[in-house]
C-alpha cells in the first residue's frame, strides 16, 4: 500500500483546518502587534534537527506574503525528545515542528497544546521522508541492504532512542523489515538484536550522528534520507542507499495555546504547494504527491529524487505510538532496552 499516494487530495482539507486553528486560537493567541496584524512580530520555532536549512528557507519565504509581512523567528534546533522536554519545562514555543507524534503529545498532555493537535486529515503531519543507509564514498564495504549490516565487522552509527525521534525511525525500519510478510516476531527479534551489537556509536540526535559518521566513526550511518541528501547538498562526500523495504517518517508540526494566530497562519503556508515545494526542494517527501521536485541537490538522482519504495512500512502498521512505545521503546521492558543490556 503505498501510504505517500492515499494523501493525494488532502493537502486542501488540512489547510482549512490549520485556517480554522488559526481563528481559534486568536482568541486566546497573545500577539504582542495588537489585532490589526503581524508586523514586527518574533515567534519562537522549537524545532528537531534536521529541519534547520529547510524552515530558514520557509521562514525567509513566509515573510515576503500578505500573512507573513513583518514576521522573524528565533529557532531552537536539536534533539526531538530534549527539545519536547525543554517546551514542558518552559522554553517559550509558538510552534513545536518535532521528529514524531509522541515528542508533540508529551507537550499537550503538559497542557501547553491542544490535545485535538493531531485531530485533522494528515495527524498534525507537515514532512514525510524515510529511513535511509548512507555508506562511505564509493561504498567500500559493499553495503546494497539491510542484510548486510548485520555482517560481522560492519560498524553502525544511529542516534539514540532515549533523545532522538530518528533513532526511533531507524530501529522501527531494522525491526520491521525483518518482520516480512508474515510478520515473523521471533526473526525480527533475532535480526535487531544482531543490528543493535553492530552499532558502535549511539548519538544525540540525527544530526550528530551524520556528524560522528563524517568524522569516520563507523561504516554505516543509518538515518534520514533526507538528512543524507542534506549532508551530500553540503558537500559531504557520502553515498546511500533507500532499501526496498523501509519505514515512512512522518514529522509533526503545530503551535503552542499561546502562540499568536500568525504561527497557525505560518502552518497554513508550510501545508501549501509553495511551502512543500521548499520542503522538497530541501529533501522532504512532500506530503501532497501531486508535489513534485525536479531539482533536489544532494540526491542520487537531482531530478526523480524519491525513489518509490516497494515496501513502506508505517507506525500504524505496527498498530500506533501506544503500542510501539511499550513494545519497543520503553526504558525497562522495550524490545530495545533488553538488546541493549
Amino acid at each position: 500500500m503505498n501510504v505517500l499516494r492515499q494523501r493525494r487530495g488532502r493537502v486542501a482539507a488540512v489547510l482549512a483546518v490549520v485556517a480554522a486553528t488559526a481563528l481559534g486560537l486568536s482568541a486566546c493567541g497573545s500577539n504582542s502587534s495588537g489585532s490589526t496584524g503581524s508586523s514586527s512580530k518574533q515567534l519562537n520555532l522549537v524545532g528537531f534537527s534536521v529541519i534547520k536549512s529547510a524552515y530558514d528557507e520557509l521562514g525567509t519565504s513566509f515573510a515576503k506574503t500578505p500573512a507573513g509581512k513583518g514576521v522573524t523567528f528565533k529557532s531552537s534546533i536539536g534533539a526531538s525528545g530534549a527539545q519536547s522536554r525543554a517546551v514542558i519545562a518552559g522554553q517559550k514555543a509558538d510552534i513545536v515542528a518535532l521528529s514524531l507524534s509522541p515528542d508533540v503529545t508529551a507537550i499537550a498532555d503538559a497542557g501547553k497544546i491542544d490535545p485535538s493537535w493531531d485531530s485533522g486529515p494528515t495527524k498534525g503531519i507537515i514532512s514525510d521522508t524515510v529511513v535511509a543507509i548512507a555508506v562511505r564514498k564509493g561504498n567500500p564495504k559493499g553495503i546494497k541492504g539491510w542484510a548486510d549490516l548485520i555482517k560481522p565487522g560492519i560498524g553502525i552509527v544511529s542516534p539514540d532512542p532515549g533523545t532522538s525521534g530518528s533513532a526511533k525511525w531507524n530501529l522501527m525500519a531494522a525491526y520491521s523489515q525483518a518482520l516480512g510478510p508474515n510478520k515473523d516476531e521471533a526473526a525480527a527479534k533475532t535480526y535487531l538484536g544482531s543490528f543493535i551489537k553492530n552499532v558502535v556509536s549511539w548519538n544525540e540526535s540525527g544530526r550528530t550522528a551524520t556528524d560522528a559518521f563524517v568524522k569516520g566513526t563507523g561504516d554505516v550511518l543509518i538515518s534520514y534520507e533526507v538528512e543524507a541528501i542534506a549532508a551530500r547538498a553540503a558537500g559531504v562526500e557520502l553515498d546511500y542507499i533507500v532499501p526496498d523495504s523501509t519505514f515512512l517518517i512522518e514529522n509533526p508540526a503545530t503551535v503552542t495555546k499561546t502562540a499568536p494566530p500568525v504561527a497557525s497562519e505560518f502552518l497554513k503556508y508550510v501545508a501549501s504547494a509553495d511551502g512543500q515545494k521548499i520542503l522538497a526542494g530541501k529533501g522532504f517527501r512532500p506530503i501532497d504527491p501531486s508535489v513534485t521536485a525536479t531539482e533536489v541537490p544532494g540526491a542520487n538522482d537531482p531530478a526523480n529524487p524519491f525513489p518509490k519504495v516497494t515496501n513502506l512500512t508505517t507506525v500504524a502498521d505496527l498498530g500506533g505510538w501506544s503500542v510501539v512505545n511499550d513494545s519497543l521503546f520503553d526504558k525497562e521492558k522495550g524490545l530495545v532496552a533488553q538488546l541493549r543490556k
